[in-house]
């Protein structure tokens, strides 16, 4: 597994050395040791799926506040996403800073997202299916998030948003003295 540094701190982008014969293939998606650095000694807990019909659709933006705060391994297992992560660490460099990212089934590719930053995506194509792999288990009285279209963070969608759910429709605007969240 090849570990890429991006330009927001703690957020990697995680390559995977696929051996392919006549066969067929095999990737090595998880391996504890080769993320030990990156874990900081968290371990994973608890392992979700979704599944998204439509093109176009967004999930997000959602982070958990400490002490249930999350470190979360993306994948994607069918179809194509442009995963986006948002930076909400107090007193960070990349304050407020976002980033995106494709991952497409069968680019064996993974993302790697610290503690106190938001997550979420916008499907490319139709029927996309998600692996989430999280540090800590979800914990309803400690779930945060942020708007999609939030005008602090602004983030440039690559299609229209749609097909949001009603939950992350009424996720708040950032307010003014939003000063980042302390883990």
């Amino acid at each position: 597994m090849n570990t890429l540094l991006t330009d927001l701190p703690g957020v990697l982008l995680l390559e995977t050395d696929r051996r392919s014969d006549e066969r067929g293939g095999f990737a090595r998606w998880f391996c504890e040791s080769d993320l030990a650095a990156a874990l900081q000694g968290a371990t994973i807990r608890q392992i979700n799926h979704s599944h998204t019909v439509q093109r176009g659709s967004v999930r997000g933006m959602h982070f958990q506040y400490a002490p249930h705060a999350e470190k979360k391994i993306i994948r994607c297992l069918s179809g194509k996403i442009f995963d986006v992560v948002v930076d909400l660490r107090k007193d960070s460099a990349t304050f407020l800073a976002w980033r995106g990212f494709e991952l497409e089934a069968g680019d064996d590719r993974a993302l790697l997202i610290p503690e106190g930053c938001a997550h979420g995506f916008q499907t490319l194509s139709n029927e996309v299916q998600m692996l989430y792999l999280h540090t800590a288990f979800y914990t309803p009285a400690a779930e945060g998030a942020v708007r999609f279209d939030d005008p602090r963070i602004a983030i440039d969608w690559p299609l229209p948003p749609q097909n949001l759910s009603e939950r992350d429709l009424l996720h708040p605007f950032l307010s003014s003295d939003f000063s980042g969240i302390s883990l």
